[in-house]
């Protein structure tokens, strides 16, 4: 995960929409293929590093501990480590974190509805043999 240079036009641009528009913000924080997948998983509760690995069975180690750490950044998340043998670390969504759970119940409903859509779509271009 690369980060746009700080003196590039491209990270004006978003900085200047995000300042000024607060969905803007919201997507710049939870967009992206893996935070958002991440959220959708500790809406229902906390979970070890291995249980997100697994669900996520896509992302690699590397991608899923700097999605965490960036969502614990932005105080999505919390991590709790527990002073154990071996150490078992949790992931848990934050009070703003859980403040998402509507909103995603909606993308998913939205998503849902979109595909459907795309599918009849799809029927309805597909040539008619003769």
């Amino acid at each position: 995960m690369t980060k746009i240079k700080e003196t590039s036009t491209n990270f004006a641009n978003k900085k200047a929409l995000s300042d000024e528009c607060p969905e803007i913000y919201a997507s710049n924080t939870i967009g992206g293929q893996w935070a958002l997948a991440i959220c959708c998983y500790l809406i229902n509760g906390k979970l070890r590093f291995g249980e997100l690995r697994k669900k996520l069975n896509n992302i690699t180690e590397r991608m899923l501990t700097l999605q965490l750490r960036r969502l614990e950044e932005d105080r999505i998340i919390t991590r709790t480590v527990y002073a154990e043998v071996p150490p078992r670390v949790e992931y848990e969504l934050t009070e703003i974190g859980y403040k998402l759970k509507p909103i995603i119940l909606e993308f998913e409903k939205w998503g849902k509805e979109h595909k459907e859509i795309m599918r009849d779509k799809e029927i309805v271009s597909e040539p008619q043999k003769v």
